[in-house]
């Protein structure tokens, strides 16, 4: 069973029962976010944000966001060489990978494929290319495209046989609701969840009606309320 926490903007948090995976956890400061990273937090959680498994697709402050804190609760980064590197040198646990390569954990594997969009740390520090993350967890084929706008080698993940994809509809940063309607039919994703919106002005977009025309093609779409859980 895999169990989806959607925590808002591109942040993710899955588990299988044993081990926690994180993507782009962008925890605090996030004005969507219903968790925190201390069970203290002002939203009064009954448990914090924890993962084993952090996985970053690139620098920008909303998606690197808080993986250094995680990873330093326990957690390992997983992500660019730039990213690695640097996260390293604030404290965290990091492997370093890059675009193409994979890596077996305990309870599923990781691999990294391109997205197209750009990659900087906060402080203006380059972050290396930009990234999309194919996972294999919990028996199912998983697919987080970043920040990514449409590109058609996304047809090659797509052959892996995707039980779910995670893209964003935010336009203006990223893939807009047309373009990302384009990148499932590439992806041919059983199920799909529409990311990176509505978090701020810019990219204000209805969630719903995209997730009603992606099932409209077949596909089993739910537009993830923050904080909301669905299991698979």
């Amino acid at each position: 069973m895999l169990s989806v926490r959607y925590i808002g903007h591109s942040a993710v948090w899955l588990s299988d029962g044993s081990t926690s995976v994180i993507i782009d956890p962008f925890i605090s400061g996030n004005p969507v976010a219903k968790v925190g990273l201390e069970t203290t937090s002002h939203h009064g959680l009954s448990e914090a944000v924890h993962a084993d498994i952090i996985l970053v697709t690139h620098a920008h402050g909303d998606h690197w966001g808080d993986s250094v804190a995680l990873s330093k609760k326990g957690g390992t980064l997983f992500s660019n060489f730039e990213i690695s590197t640097y996260s390293e040198r604030q404290g965290a646990k990091a492997v370093a990978m890059n675009i193409g390569g994979s890596y077996k954990f305990a309870g599923g594997t990781i691999q990294w494929f391109p997205a197209w969009h750009s990659s900087s740390f906060p402080d203006g520090t380059y972050g290396g290319m930009p990234m999309g993350v194919f996972l294999e967890f919990a028996g199912k084929r998983i697919y987080h495209a970043g920040d990514s706008a449409l590109f058609s080698d996304m047809r090659l993940v797509g052959e892996r046989g995707l039980d779910l994809a995670f893209v964003p509809i935010g336009d203006h940063f990223t893939m807009g609701p047309e373009d990302a309607l384009k990148a499932l039919e590439l992806l041919k994703p059983k199920r799909a969840v529409p990311i990176h919106y509505n978090t701020f002005p810019p990219i204000k977009q209805d969630g719903q009606a995209f997730a009603r025309r992606a099932q409209s093609m077949g596909i089993d779409s739910k537009a993830m309320t923050p904080g909301e859980l669905w299991e698979i």
